[in-house]
């Protein structure tokens, strides 16, 4: 990797990584999609991945959760390496949701998040089919702890509407609800707020803020730049699959390496950052009290 890929080391945490991702590699052919990307995540943490279309975020993301096998490159989780298989993923403790919503449409919001917790659950076919005392405790409890994330996310009053009724916004915090719904340890968010209006990705950030501080990690693609720095305590910027830098919100908005990534150089950059620059160069009003 050359100087200009060099990576900026995360501070010192005390415990160990919950994710450790070490020279990921993404080939499609003669395209390598991600190249050589190095990330620990640990307890607790909220980590930012940005970076221009088609920079390899979301290849990144499939890599580590099991949609792809790197072509080259390990993916540790808890100290042990991940099989390139979602369910073993997902059994694992990591969960995910996707820049366009997969929800069943036709099944209520309660339904979706109870197919999100199924993956907990060991009632075998014949005492589903024949619903045996298991298998009904199981479905009771899988109902109770849905109703729960339902209400975490500040969705109990549409428990019962379909999910393609729901306005967008809900829809988004239903899909973050069904991916908790797998007890994750490590939740990663694929463009949690494409296509929010500016109060529901207040809420947004907010219900981030709110997983994060009930003990677990996320990891965020975003293209908001100022949702991103104002919420995450570090941030991955990756620029034609290449890890540009890493570091803290106000280390990364700062480098002229991210805002040369993002609008260039020479005059149209320099019209460009009078438009759109402030977002990369102002640093986060406040965390509001979610410090980490």
């Amino acid at each position: 990797m050359t100087a200009t890929h060099q990576i900026t080391e995360p501070r010192s945490e005390s415990a160990e990584p919950l994710l450790r991702a070490t020279g990921v590699t993404m080939r499609f052919g003669g395209l390598v999609a991600v190249d050589s990307v190095d990330l620990d995540v640990h307890p607790g943490e909220i980590v930012g991945l940005i970076g221009p279309n088609g920079a390899g975020k979301t290849t990144f993301f499939n890599c580590l959760t099991g949609l792809y096998k790197p072509t080259s490159g390990q993916v540790l989780f808890n100290g042990s390496v991940l099989a390139p298989k979602p369910r073993k993923v997902v059994q694992a403790g990591m969960a995910r949701t996707f820049q366009n919503i997969r929800l069943f449409a036709n099944m209520t919001a309660l339904e979706n998040v109870m197919v999100g917790r199924y993956c907990r659950t060991t009632s075998g076919p014949f005492t589903s089919i024949i619903r045996g005392p298991k298998f009904r405790r199981e479905e009771r409890e899988t109902r109770e702890k849905s109703a729960e994330l339902l209400d975490f996310v500040g969705l109990t009053k549409v428990s019962g509407n379909l999910a393609r009724n729901l306005p967008y916004g809900d829809q988004r915090r239903l899909e973050i609800a069904r991916a908790l719904a797998t007890d994750p340890q490590l939740l990663l968010l694929d463009e949690p707020t494409a296509g929010m209006n500016p109060q529901e990705t207040r809420q947004a950030e907010e219900l981030i803020f709110k997983i994060r501080d009930s003990g677990l990690a996320v990891v965020t693609i975003e293209h908001d730049m100022r949702f991103i720095f104002t919420l995450c305590d570090r941030v991955l910027c990756l620029v034609q699959g290449r890890p540009l830098v890493l570091g803290t919100p106000a280390e990364v908005q700062s480098d002229p390496r991210v805002i040369e990534a993002y609008i260039g150089t020479g005059a149209e950059a320099e019209e460009a950052l009078q438009d759109k620059g402030p977002e990369l160069v102002k640093g986060p009003e406040s965390k509001g009290g979610h410090d980490a």
